[in-house]
């Protein structure tokens, strides 16, 4: 699907999914239930239509590509029993927060969840699709709703094939698949539940999605976020910004936008987002003026309703207006904020918000001058773009005054069920779905226009700062180099829980003072010219520098310093990771890297593992992986090994040890099993202090032990391809 047609989650939702496909065997039609897997986490979102899918890394997907299967345990199935119906003046996104931190605080990583009972009947396919959206969130592999009347009428609304339609309803009827009022509950290993009655206005931050924060307590969780988490006086004063009319404080929201598959697939939240817009707009309030404001569908259906509904022009009219069908803010595309804004936040340190409806809310992700990060429903975005502030309490306190003076509070504006249904109804029609995505493949001109050159190889551009050969081939011989023990390595890192792979492999914006902004700057690459690490995907040069180089990590081995810093031993230089790296490599010093629980947290980006491997790190000890990181460390041939004790910190690292770990060479001779148990040893040379203490290694499976001994997936790949070849 060409760019610009929306984000491919709501693309596959809207259009490219059947829930049940068919092929031809002969004279025979086979039907089978539609099944995904993505590049991306939230790949999820196709759970909602009761198509089964989840996100893989991108090199395991390159493995799939070239015909390796992609290797799993049997996951629990764990129950999530839904009953009630949601109250008036909630949202799915309130839901799916709440959902979230309930799930989180189970512990689902690798597992399944599907959601059962009789609130079920009572959601959407728009509604199961924003909750199956955010099961990286939450942690699960995926967050799966069974084949319902709903589906049919979400298939039937987005214009599919009548045929198809029909198919899918008798085919889950005839295989059990269906669910309904009668149906009796599945067994699962385990079962959460949750009367959706219970479920209130919320928000989610500052750092994380999992903390939800119920709206009428949300301006004081600001408050105490200012001083425990961000070590700032809660009496700080404003500070005037230069050229500007306004001043600005801790806390003021300097993004408000609507974005993300997440809540842009769902009508109802929009609508009422628009809804909001137009009452505020009929009050006379408008948007503070030191908001920036965006929004940015899933879908080009999104603006058609919008507009028939003339919801677009409230919108427009309080700053919400069109900036592309993508991610954009979501992933960390906001932009730069305004020049005196931003010198306002940087030189008097000040805690700037932000609100949107995205999934994902992770420190330095959705701006460089953003400390505070709040996922909302998109009304609820509206909302705090009119009030400017989290210190304001808008479940109750003013959020503006009309034309005659007067305070207006959230309920003036907020729109009520039937407002939001009975728009929906007229405004949004299956022929708007069927007219988008009539040539959904076509793309527009400048798609069309592409030069592509034939050839069995692909002719590289020395000279690109984006796209480069990788070095992942380079001396690579038909038979595998035997794996080695790792021995004597330095500590590169030492981190603390809730380590995200924006953390590690940010998306976001390039400094010019960080090392790939040096990097590009050798190059002749102009600041304003760097664009993102997100673009420059392309290039491992630019990536292996962006590496640990969140301007918001904490690594402990410097914890007075934020940002991609450490200290290299035994000089005790103090400078950025990657320089250290390199001389650690120039050293010949293997490294290994310290992590806390839910290491990987986030996107599935595989450069979190190519460029962790890139710096010479041969393993990551932590105490519990995110699914999809810790696939690609293996994918890059970097042993993930979990502590079976408290972790790290019973150890008093302080980044100087010396680190062996021994066994890892028994998989050249078959004796390495998944999931063994291995021993590391410490050695800190300014005390001579030993430590010895067990580790579980999570190469999880035969398959992966088979690229581990490789040197990862592509080496793999390559070799049997050759051979192959050579066959």
């Amino acid at each position: 699907v060409p760019p610009g047609t929306g984000i491919c989650h709501q693309v596959n939702l809207e259009n490219l999914a059947q829930t049940v496909w068919t092929v031809a065997e002969g004279k025979a039609t086979v039907a089978y239930p539609d099944t995904v897997v993505g590049t991306d986490s939230h790949t999820t979102m196709i759970n909602g239509l009761a198509v089964l899918g989840w996100g893989v890394g991108g090199i395991e997907a390159e493995a799939a590509m070239l015909g390796q299967p992609i290797p799993m345990l049997i996951p629990e199935v764990v129950g999530f029993r839904l009953t009630g119906a949601l109250p008036e003046g909630a949202t799915a996104t309130d839901l799916v927060l709440t959902v979230t931190q309930m799930l989180r605080k189970k512990g689902v990583v690798g597992k399944f969840v599907e959601f059962f009972g009789p609130g079920v009947i009572s959601l959407t396919i728009e509604d199961q699709a924003t909750i199956a959206n955010m099961a990286p969130e939450y942690g699960a592999t995926c967050g799966f709703f069974p084949v319902s009347a709903a589906t049919i009428g979400y298939l039937t609304a987005t214009g599919r094939d009548k045929a198809r339609v029909a198919l899918v309803e008798a085919y889950a009827k005839a295989q059990g698949l269906w669910i309904d009022e009668t149906s009796e509950d599945p067994v699962f290993s385990d079962i959460l539940e949750l009367d959706m009655a219970t479920v209130v206005p919320s928000i989610a931050g500052p750092k994380r999605p999992q903390d939800k924060v119920e709206l009428t307590v949300a301006a004081p969780s600001f408050e105490t976020a200012l001083t425990e988490v961000f070590n700032r006086p809660v009496d700080a004063p404003r500070v005037k910004v230069e050229g500007e009319k306004f001043d600005l404080g801790d806390g003021d929201v300097v993004i408000a936008a609507i974005t993300s598959c997440t809540n842009t697939s769902n009508p109802s939240v929009l609508i009422a987002a628009g809804l909001v817009a137009r009452k505020a707009k009929k009050l006379g309030l408008s948007v503070k003026p030191w908001v920036k404001t965006s929004l940015a569908p899933g879908s080009q259906v999104v603006t058609d309703y919008l507009t028939a509904a003339g919801l677009q022009a409230d919108l427009d009219a309080m700053g919400f207006n069109l900036v592309g069908y993508g991610c954009t803010t979501c992933i960390g595309n906001s932009g730069p904020l305004s020049d005196s804004i931003s010198k306002a936040i940087n030189d008097n340190g000040l805690v700037g918000a932000s609100v949107l409806s995205g999934n994902r809310n992770f420190e330095g992700r959705v701006n460089p001058d953003v400390q505070a990060n709040y996922l909302a429903s998109p009304p609820l975005v509206v909302a705090y773009a009119l009030a400017g502030s989290m210190r304001i309490d808008i479940s109750k306190d003013p959020i503006g005054q009309d034309k005659k003076g007067k305070n207006v509070f959230l309920k003036d504006v907020w729109p009520t069920s039937k407002e939001i249904a009975d728009i929906q109804k007229k405004c949004v029609t299956p022929a708007m779905f069927a007219k988008r995505y009539a040539d959904v493949f076509k793309g527009d001109k400048h798609w069309q226009g592409i030069k592509v050159e034939g050839g069995q190889t692909y002719a590289w551009d020395e000279s690109s700062t984006y796209v480069a050969n990788p070095p992942y081939f380079e001396g690579l011989s038909m038979e595998p180099t035997p794996v080695a023990d790792i021995v004597e390595a330095r500590v590169l890192a030492i981190f603390g829980d809730s380590i995200t792979t924006d953390h590690i492999s940010p998306a976001g914006s390039i400094k010019k003072t960080s090392p790939a902004g040096a990097y590009l700057t050798s190059r002749g690459v102009d600041a304003l010219d760097f664009n993102s690490y997100g673009a420059r995907r392309g290039h491992h040069e630019v990536m292996m520098r962006g590496t640990f180089a969140n301007i918001r990590i904490r690594n402990k081995i410097t914890p007075d310093i934020e940002g991609g810093v450490t200290r290299h031993f035994p000089s005790q230089d103090t400078m950025s990771i990657y320089d250290a790296a390199m001389r650690y490599q120039s050293e010949g010093r293997p490294l290994v890297v310290f992590a806390g629980k839910e290491y990987g947290t986030g996107s599935s980006r595989d450069w979190a593992a190519k460029g962790t491997r890139l710096l010479g790190v041969r393993a990551v000890l932590a105490e519990s992986y995110e699914r999809i990181h810790r696939s690609n460390l293996v994918g890059m041939g970097v042993v993930p090994l979990q502590f079976k004790a408290e972790g790290w910190t019973r150890l008093g690292l302080t980044g100087e040890e010396i680190v062996t770990i021994r066994g890892l060479s028994d998989v050249n001779i078959g004796k390495l099993r998944p999931r063994q148990d291995l021993w590391v040893e410490l050695f800190r040379p300014s005390d001579g202090k030993m430590a010895r203490f067990p580790v579980r290694c999570r190469i999880d499976n035969q398959t992966e032990l088979d690229y581990f001994k490789a040197g990862g997936v592509m080496p793999y790949v390559l070799r049997n391809l050759a051979r192959g070849t050579a066959e």
